[in-house]
């Protein structure tokens, strides 16, 4: 009886989700009911604020934005997309590949896929629209290309801590070694099949006008500008293994008055650490406002506590909701008792998961403590599984409605969120279906 009224709290949550409810609202009411159904909501209390000031998220996400608020108030976001774009603007038909592609390696230094679409946005959608694409066909190159997956090669993004945080592998060496395998197959169908759908589509379509390239900055491009992005992502790598090129004193990221292992600082203090000495190059790279990078910097961090740190607060209250009421057990007993499953549910929970909440941080955060053990005991490398909740994670918030990135996307091209999901559906389906087939027959 208590696991049907759990299911029932589940459709209910997804009903209110679609029909527009605060998602964060929708989550930790239904945590909260699913505690009371077994009498302890006490865990998910607990969680609320264990969740609301935890180091592992609030610092690497908030200074991770407060960076990417900072780029923007430089325009060093504009001169990175402006590199990248400059070989493919004059090619029509590279135009939509190019776009995810371009927004895929944005990602990489950019953690925020929201900031990517807001800072790639304003060099593409004019491009775009100047070559005679569809709103939607814009709109959706955006959103896929900058949520895809391009974080997951970052060893500052959270989902990598949360999956360290089980199994113990340096970040670094989870972005090296165990997340590329699955991402770039998981990007390269999806940009094919999305360009190909997307070639078609446009044949389709009415129409539409013309309209005169009018570029949002004059400047020529900067080379120093377009590289800032990058130089907290080089810092992580110089700094972490296998190549430890940097010693950083270890009493500078000190936790709880233990000094951490030279080597071993990887971690949301670190990534803090690399997004100060990004922002200290934006400053010197643009000089005229080098004064307004530090109150950039905290907008970005106070954007990120509303936006981003909330809904993983929800979706983690929901999560340990999913636990006590039995549900996360029954779900792995299943895959103890039939670990074939287990890749199948390591990629397409979390997507489903991430769908709902409109956040893969919290899907990876909430999730991958249900597959480790099962992944241990079936004999698999629990890296390589966090590897898979993660990109399922990705896949899920690029098609979630309620996604921050998908609503900035449907703003700068005037569509809504469920036209632009309809558009990346097939394509990330495809792509987790490939990997599905690849890590089954042992390819990846």
């Amino acid at each position: 009886m208590t696991l049907s009224l759990a299911c029932l709290v589940l459709l209910a949550a997804a009903y209110l989700t679609i029909r527009g409810w605060d998602v964060r609202l929708v989550l930790i009411c239904a945590g909260l009911i699913l505690g009371l159904l077994v009498g302890q909501p006490q865990p998910i209390v607990r969680d609320f604020f264990n969740t609301f000031s935890s180091e592992k998220f609030v610092i690497p996400i908030c200074s991770a934005m407060g960076f990417a608020y900072v780029l923007k108030h430089t325009g060093c976001d504009q001169h990175l997309v402006l590199l990248l774009m400059k070989p493919i603007r004059r090619v029509r038909f590279l135009l939509v590949p190019g776009v995810v592609t371009v927004g895929f390696l944005v990602n990489i230094p950019v953690l925020s896929q929201t900031s990517v679409a807001v800072c790639l946005g304003a060099v593409v959608v004019p491009l775009m629209r100047g070559a005679g694409f569809h709103p939607l066909t814009i709109g959706s190159a955006l959103l896929l290309g900058a949520s895809v997956g391009g974080e997951l090669f970052n060893p500052g993004a959270p989902e990598l801590n949360s999956v360290k945080e089980k199994t113990g592998t340096d970040p670094m060496l989870l972005a090296r070694f165990h997340l590329p395998w699955v991402v770039v197959p998981m990007f390269v169908v999806s940009t094919v099949v999305f360009w190909v759908q997307s070639v078609w589509l446009e044949r389709r379509a009415v129409a539409v006008t013309v309209e005169p390239v009018v570029m949002t900055t004059t400047e020529p491009l900067n080379i120093f500008k377009a590289l800032v992005p990058v130089v907290p992502l080089v810092l992580l790598f110089l700094s972490g293994p296998p190549l430890n090129v940097l010693n950083i004193p270890a009493d500078w990221l000190a936790v709880d008055g233990e000094v951490p292992k030279a080597g071993k600082l990887i971690g949301g203090r670190m990534v803090g650490l690399a997004m100060l000495v990004g922002l200290i190059a934006a400053a010197l790279a643009s000089p005229r406002k080098a004064g307004g990078c530090l109150k950039a910097f905290f907008e970005g961090a106070g954007y990120a506590f509303t936006q981003v740190i909330s809904l993983i607060v929800a979706a983690v209250c929901f999560g340990t909701g999913l636990t006590v009421v039995g549900l996360a057990g029954q779900l792995g007993q299943l895959m103890s008792s039939f670990p074939q499953a287990l890749v199948p549910l390591a990629i397409f929970v979390p997507w489903l998961f991430a769908m709902l909440s409109g956040s893969g941080m919290a899907s990876t955060a909430s999730l991958f403590g249900t597959f480790h053990q099962p992944a241990v005991d079936a004999g698999l490398n629990p890296d390589d599984v966090g590897a898979l909740v993660s990109v399922g994670s990705a896949a899920g918030r690029t098609m979630s409605p309620v996604a921050a990135v998908s609503l900035m996307c449907s703003k700068l091209t005037d569509s809504t969120p469920w036209q632009l999901v309809a558009r990346v559906a097939v394509p990330l389906v495809a792509g987790l279906v490939a990997v599905l087939v690849l890590r089954l027959r042992g390819l990846v």
